[in-house]
């Protein structure tokens, strides 16, 4: 078994002892390894929407339901901040350079219609604190600030999350803005699995979506994260989405408990309650995700276990 389950958690043929497994044959063995260990935790998926769950060094688990592009919101916020980091990466610790808020960004700051953060025209906030104010309070002006600081337009920077999208297999994604307010811009729970681990390699993204909080320069009160799901143990982030249109969205990831080490494990939920408020459909997305980690924390170390996962 052990021999058969190495095969399948690797990409190329595997030895075990004299014998090759054919790829072939790995990809055969993978598939019913993620479906016995999908069989055996029995989520408690919800009734609505769509859902994908996969496991570092496992894959994507075999999630019922049907995957069709639908509104994602803010969860569009995930690419723009992995297409800002690429053209632009922070490393150990950086801040990054100091970007100069424009009439645009700061008119919009007081919009009443959609989530934005208080900046004002001329005010200087570094590249990173941009993204905290993007990823936390999920505040849409910074969004196209942002793009329009990387690619000279938001048009341009659509472009750019367009091929990045198609880059990463991402083939029932749309995006039509750097924001998500647009209902126009649509993705399904897998193809934002996939960006969410591509993602999360990205150490200044990582960090910034598993804060609480942030802080703006002259202000005391601090900017609360979205991401309420970040109060149970374990979770490192991601990004919620939420709107009339969309209903509930979030992006998660977690680290899970499994002996000795942890488990990185993400998951997507989307279309929570859509019609109605933005408010409500996010708590629903918070609540269907919340049960979905209990019932992996609780069961995934003993599913990996039986199919000899407790050895890799």
């Amino acid at each position: 078994m052990l021999c058969g389950l190495a095969a399948a958690l690797l990409s190329t043929a595997t030895g075990c002892g004299s014998a090759l497994v054919p790829d072939g044959a790995a990809a055969k063995e993978r598939e019913r390894v993620i479906e016995a260990i999908t069989a055996t935790l029995e989520l408690p998926l919800p009734r609505e929407g769509q859902t994908a769950i996969a496991v570092d060094s496992l894959g994507a688990l075999d999630i019922p339901g049907t995957q069709r592009p639908v509104p994602i919101a803010s969860v569009t916020k995930v690419m723009t901040a992995y297409v800002i980091l690429k053209d632009h990466p922070l490393k150990d610790g950086a801040d990054g350079p100091l970007i100069t808020v424009d009439g645009q960004a700061a008119a919009e700051a007081l919009s009443l219609s959609e989530s934005t953060a208080p900046v004002t025209e001329g005010e200087q906030l570094s590249q990173r604190k941009l993204l905290e104010l993007m990823l936390l309070p999920s505040a849409n002006n910074v969004a196209r600030l942002l793009a329009r600081w990387d690619a000279g337009s938001q048009e341009k920077f659509v472009a750019r999350m367009n091929d990045e999208a198609a880059g990463l297999g991402m083939k029932d994604t749309t995006y039509t803005g750097a924001s998500g307010i647009e209902s126009t811009t649509r993705s399904t729970a897998t193809d934002q699995l996939k960006l969410a681990r591509e993602a999360m390699k990205d150490p200044a993204l990582r960090t910034t979506v598993a804060l609480r909080s942030t802080t703006l320069p002259g202000r005391a009160t601090p900017v609360m994260n979205t991401n309420t799901l970040l109060d149970r143990a374990g979770v490192i982030g991601l990004k919620t989405g939420s709107s009339t249109p969309a209903g509930g969205n979030l992006v998660w990831a977690a680290e899970i408990v499994d002996g000795a080490k942890s488990r990185l494990v993400y998951g997507v939920v989307l279309g929570q309650r859509t019609g109605s408020p933005p408010a409500e459909g996010k708590a629903a997305a918070v609540e269907s995700s919340g049960r979905i980690l209990d019932a992996l924390q609780r069961k995934l170390p003993a599913a990996l276990a039986a199919q000899g996962g407790g050895r890799i």
